[in-house]
Order: structure tokens, then sequence, then C-alpha cells
């Protein structure tokens, strides 16, 4: 039988200093900025913080060159990422140990409006519904694991961005 190899897991004492140092503001908030610059056809560059910039492209079905993720795959991305940084400080948090942790994203999007352009007698647009698997493993029952799942998903910021509305204002710079 071969070893299971543990995912490297979060800084405990790092964790332990960021949860106290969010107890003493519950009501700070951070801000977060994104500069998005076209660079061809479908093709956009996303700049966050001092990173290299991230590629968002259409694929040639939406006339694209399908070289990256289109905007749509990018949320499904980042709601998986944010469930895996909250289940890994959560089971670091519970002193457990991962194996595994995979997070399968599915969704269904309605795209025949083609970006507005196609106009239809009323906008259906967006995600109609997302069903998210996750395979995971490590020193804990099946049921302490059900439990630091629904804990993440319950506590995400992005999945709590995806399933309540919000002001969304646009406006020309």
């Amino acid at each position: 039988m071969s070893k299971v190899t543990a995912i490297a897991p979060i800084d405990k004492a790092g964790l332990d200093a960021l949860i106290a140092k969010n107890r003493e503001n519950l009501e700070e908030q951070k801000t977060l900025r994104v500069k998005t610059v076209s660079d061809q056809r479908m093709r956009s560059l996303s700049y966050a913080r001092d990173l290299a910039p991230f590629v968002i492209d259409e694929p040639p079905g939406l006339l694209g060159d399908n070289t990256a993720p289109n905007p749509s795959e990018i949320v499904l991305g980042a709601f998986g990422s944010c469930l895996v940084v909250g289940i890994q400080a959560n089971a670091a948090a519970q002193g457990i140990t991962l194996t595994k942790l995979e997070v399968e994203l599915e969704a269904h999007i309605n795209i025949t409006s083609a970006w507005g352009t196609g106009e239809l007698a009323k906008p259906q647009v967006g995600f109609s519904d997302v069903q998210v698997k996750v395979d995971i493993d490590g020193d804990a029952s099946r049921d302490t694991l059900e439990k630091l799942v629904q804990h993440a998903n319950t506590w995400s910021p992005v999945s709590n961005t995806l399933s309540r509305p919000m002001p969304i204002s646009v406006s020309m710079a």
C-alpha cells in the first residue's frame, strides 16, 4: 500500500494571529481592486495588486482565441478556490490533516443574447444554477469532513456573493 501524502497545511500560528487580529475589528472592510484592459478581440488582461496580469478569453464558439478561461469560468474558479482556502483554514484550525482536496464546479448558463448584442425580449443571462462536488480525504470522519465543507461554504465570500443580490454600480470614467 502506498503512503498517502498530506496536503501542506496552512500555518496554524499565522492563522491564529489572523483570527485574533480580525476579532479586534469585526466591522473592518478591505477594498479589492482589479483593472481589466482589452488586449485583442475577446481577450483581456486583468491586473490585481502587483501581480502579473491574468488572461481572460472566450472559446472559438464565442469568437475568442481560446487562450484562457472565459469570464464565467473565472467566476467558477474563484468560487472553487475560495472553498479550498476555507476548507484548508478550517481543517488547520481543527487540527485535521487533509490528504486530498479537489473541488469540481459545474454551472448552466444562457448565452443566447450574445453579450446583449442579440437583445432578447427579456435578458436571461448568467448562471441558472451551480453544482459543486468536493472530493476530500483526511484524518477525520466523513461526517466531520462534510461539516467542514458545509462550514466553508457558509463562510465563503464568493459563495455569499454569488448567492445573494448586492448593489452594483457601473459608470464611465
